[in-house]
């Protein structure tokens, strides 16, 4: 790690273009002349300074590589780290483990991270030496030196003198620890560290140094993921909510860098300037946290980026717009690509530091004509103030600052009063006309100074410009529905129904043959329409780019179209999305009716609509096949269950039950697990986990947060119907354990409760979704938005599986998601369970024509308060959204219910575990 104290500007700026910065020091130094005369000993770009700067990679590249070998991540330089690698079920699932070696330290952080823990990052290990004996002293040591080290005293100062690597007893920093992890890991597992990093309010990497290669990565494809609500004030007065990647809005952008030794924590700073009165947020680690003090061995480099968001409430808002926050960590002349494309990208760029001298002069006079504002937070160092007015002085033209630009802060500063200064002068800058630029935009700078962007891979180019030639087809999302989608909405409504009356004759006593009959022929005419149509080109397309030769490819394509098709096929004007309200119960018993009666496609377009298309085109097939009417030799479409396996296989949940129509497309379903089945071979046992529930509840963050899956959960303005199921893959030295190879996830779309049940109707719709779900499920997460009301559809499951003796083991979870009431509460220190049913589930349980009259949850044989059934869970956001990082109370009961669950499968406490082939049976019979 390059010391503060380095004095020489040749080897601080190695990375300046050669003529830039011998023009800019050769005026500097002319200047510099002037003012002191011509006995100045400073030079640069000798031949001695050069052949320095050739050995200070090697220094840093045996760092990098040691510290990957510490963490045992250098096995994952050539073969990275994937994101089913990290979701991986194994015996640590199970535990609340601490690190006990170094090689420990990133999968705890990664399981941290899974679970949405504010711990993440105080990941450190078990030591068996006694604290006191633990090598602090020398840490302090150090950092004393660094902060008062004179560099002119001694230039020739061995800099390496003054860190060492960690030992295996010596915590590693939490900024190696995620430099050194995300250069192990592949594309979409970095993705998702910084998706989850967001969601914790973490400070995100946004330029990661790569000493070993000299070739730092802008990350702009880890950060396209992440989508965030925030309200915006109109002119008018009026507000509305936008959601949005958080890569494409333009936002006053503030940097702030160190240059040599400041004796003010940037990082503190940054963190007083976020956060709200009365609660400090830790977004930038700094040096006062845990393990905050040991010494950076790679992550000097860092650009970590966070942004202000605000929520509508006065109270909370700082700023009354978004406005984003860059971090460089190390000194700027050490760093000087990094803090170049900083001023090229910031509305204002604040420099703190201790000592203006001739090489800070020098080195700020290079950026002379920058159309940036520069602002210095000075704490003067020993015996320079005068030193330190004259370059100042100097510097004020040079960087068209005046004395407003110059912030003083010593021992005895107030520190609120000097944050509201800070605060106001951002604002000021923001309300003026500034450089507000995206991320997209900071990307297109890092190109032109040569850093690499971790998007411009082709095979990620190569998918963007396939989804750009389907979304620039689309206009609008229902008429692109009706035109190019035609085997789905009508057709497909048809035949599902056909379909539902042939398998409820099935089960009937005595069926008559004849309608039987005219119902197969009917069912037959719809097919062959469906089978008449061509794919249209859009559909095509979405085929070809799931045929890839490239699986990463493949990938890229997929969540290019996610994230596309959210833009160019918006639903209605946005309701109040994920972050504020997706999560909130929704009262009020007869709402429910009323959003069923609507028609039953889910809003906007998603890749779903597309993989739906194609299971049709299969279904049809298949059925005419089936009727000898198609030979099975002319079969076009009997490749995509394949293609839609790799999805599953790599993260992608797949529709089970159809949300357009809530039917399931059964040939299509059990395609897919016949090719599930081929794929497995040996590690084919299964267990089912589902999770039924009242929209609002947060089933599918409840899900997402256990396992690290991706059902969706609301956004975009879109409630998810219907059914998808993702697979989790068990670790092999685990799997005898836990008694399975994997966990198939299947997460229902949102019952609506309220709903009267009567005979078909959308009560027969939803009353059937649960009780397939539940009857495939050897466990089932019911979640509920309080004790008093449990959906009509769902009881209706239950009693119609308590006939035929299969029930799931159940855990019932309520989520009073925006009630503080209970942070208190462990999550299983109140087990009360569900009280007296509402007369929507009274009258549903006389319609059973249950013996000994009301039948409510309780009566149930399988709900014993001793076994702990009943899970009460902590509000999910810590603070008021968007700002609002996930509860700890909330990530550890969701750990603690995770256990539980794992815990029951490899007890047996589940029905029998199944194998793919008996789930295609189950799912034929259902």
């Amino acid at each position: 790690m390059a010391s503060p104290g380095h004095s020489d500007l040749g080897e601080v700026a190695p990375e300046i273009k050669a003529s830039e910065r011998r023009t800019a020091v050769a005026i500097a130094d002319l200047e510099w002349r002037e003012m002191e005369g011509d006995d100045c000993e400073f030079h640069y770009g000798d031949g001695t300074n050069e052949a320095q700067d050739g050995d200070f990679p090697t220094a840093e590249r045996s760092r990098l590589q040691e510290m990957l070998s510490l963490l045992g991540l250098e096995i994952y330089q050539a073969q990275k780290l994937s994101l089913q690698d990290a979701l991986q079920i194994s015996n640590d699932s199970m535990k609340n483990w601490a690190p006990q070696v170094p090689k420990d330290l990133p999968w705890n952080f990664l399981r941290k991270l899974q679970a949405l823990s504010a711990e993440a990052r105080n990941t450190t290990m078990v030591l068996d030496a006694p604290p006191d004996a633990r090598p602090t002293e020398k840490e302090n040591q150090m950092e004393e030196e660094i902060i008062y080290w004179d560099t002119a005293d001694d230039i020739s100062a061995d800099i390496y003198s003054f860190s060492e690597l960690p030992t295996p007893d010596t915590p590693v920093n939490p900024l190696d620890l995620l430099c050194a992890l995300l250069l192990s890991c592949d594309s979409f597992l970095q993705q998702e560290i910084v998706q989850k990093m967001a969601l914790c309010q973490f400070a995100l990497p946004l330029v990661l140094p790569d000493s070993e290669n000299h070739y730092h990565t802008f990350l702009l494809w880890a950060l396209r993921g992440i989508v965030r609500t925030w309200w915006v004030q109109s002119p008018r007065g009026l507000g509305n909510l936008r959601e949005d990647s958080m890569v494409l809005p333009r936002a006053p952008t503030f940097a702030f860098v160190r240059m040599e030794v400041s004796s003010n924590s940037k990082s503190q700073l940054l963190n007083a300037l976020l956060s709200p009165p009365h609660r400090q947020r830790d977004c930038f680690w700094h040096r006062d946290l845990n393990l905050g003090t040991n010494p950076r061995e790679i992550a000097d480099g860092l650009v970590e980026l966070s942004w202000f968001l605000p929520s509508g409430r006065e109270d909370q808002d700082i700023f009354l717009e978004p406005v984003a926050f860059l971090n460089l960590r190390g000194d700027i002349g050490s760093h000087w690509l990094q803090f170049k494309l900083l001023t090229e990208i910031s509305s204002a760029v604040f420099i703190l530091t201790d000592n203006i001298s001739k090489k800070e002069y020098k080195l700020l006079y290079s950026m002379k004509g920058s159309a940036t504002k520069y602002y210095f937070i000075l704490s003067p160092y020993r015996g320079k103030r005068n030193a330190n007015l004259r370059f100042l002085n100097r510097l004020i033209p040079v960087l068209k600052m005046d004395h407003s630009h110059v912030l003083v802060k010593v021992s005895s500063t107030d520190n609120a009063s000097f944050v509201r200064r800070v605060r106001a002068i951002l604002a000021h800058v923001a309300r003026s006309p500034c450089r507000r630029v995206s991320v997209e935009d900071m990307a297109h700078s890092a190109r032109k100074l040569g850093l690499k962007v971790d998007e411009d891979c082709e095979e990620c180019q190569r998918a963007k410009e396939r989804m750009e030639r389907i979304a620039r087809k689309i206009r609008d999302a229902e008429a692109y529905r009706r035109d190019e989608l035609r085997l789905q909405g009508e057709p497909w409504r048809k035949a599902a129904q056909v379909e539902k009356e042939l398998c409820q004759l099935q089960w009937a006593g005595d069926p008559p043959e004849k309608y039987r009959t005219e119902l197969r022929h009917r069912l037959l005419e719809l097919r062959t329409q469906q089978h008449g149509q061509d794919p249209a080109w859009g559909v095509q397309e979405f085929v070809r780019g799931l045929s890839s030769p490239s699986l990463s490819e493949r990938q890229y394509f997929l969540r290019w179209m996610e994230w596309g098709l959210a833009r160019v096929a918006q639903p209605r004007p946005r309701q109040p999305p994920e972050t504020f309200l997706s999560l909130r119960p929704k009262h009020g018993g007869s709402g429910g009716a009323g959003d069923l009666s609507e028609p039953l496609w889910p809003e906007g377009l998603g890749v779903e609509h597309f993989l739906r298309e194609m299971g049709q085109f299969y279904e049809a097939e298949a059925c005419l096949v089936e009727a000898g009417r198609l030979a099975a030799g002319q079969r076009r479409f009997a490749h995509f269950p394949g293609l839609a396996l790799e999805l599953l296989l790599k993260g992608l949940p797949l529709e089970l039950v159809d949300g357009g129509t809530l039917s399931t497309p059964l040939r299509w379903v059990t395609g897919l697990l016949k090719e599930l089945h081929t794929r497995l071979e040996r590690r084919a046992r299964l267990v089912v986990l589902s999770a039924l529930g009242v929209p609002g509840t947060g089933k599918s963050t409840l899900l997402n947060t256990m396992f690290g899956l991706r059902f969706p959960t609301g956004g975009r303005g879109c409630s998810p119907r219907g059914a998808f199921m993702q697979l989790i893959t068990v670790a092999e030295g685990f799997s005898q354990d836990l008694g399975c190879d994997h966990i198939l996830v299947i997460d229902s779309g949102g019952l609506v409760r309220g709903t009267l049940p009567t005979a078909g109707g959308p009560f027969e719709l939803e009353a059937s979704l649960a009780t397939l779900i539940m009857a495939l499920s050897n466990v089932t997460v019911v979640s509920l938005a309080d004790t008093r009301d449990i959906p009509p559809a769902i009881l209706h499951a239950f009693l119609r599986l308590e006939k035929t003796g299969h029930l799931p083991n159940c855990q019932f979870v309520y989520q009073n998601l925006h009630d503080t009431s209970a942070l208190g509460l462990k999550p299983r220190e109140r087990r009360q369970l569900p009280e007296p049913a509402s007369e929507a589930s009274r009258t549903e349980a006389q319609t059973e024509k249950q013996g000994g009259g009301l039948r409510t949850l309780a009566d149930l044989a399988f709900c014993n308060p001793e076994k702990q059934h009943v899970w009460h869970i902590p509000g999910l956001w810590h603070g008021v959204p968007p700002m609002a990082a996930v509860s700890l109370g909330y990530s550890e009961a969701i750990f603690e219910l995770k256990r539980c669950l794992l815990e029951n499968i490899r007890n047996g406490l589940s029905n029998q575990n199944k194998n793919i082939q008996q789930l295609i049976e189950l799912v034929r019979r259902l």
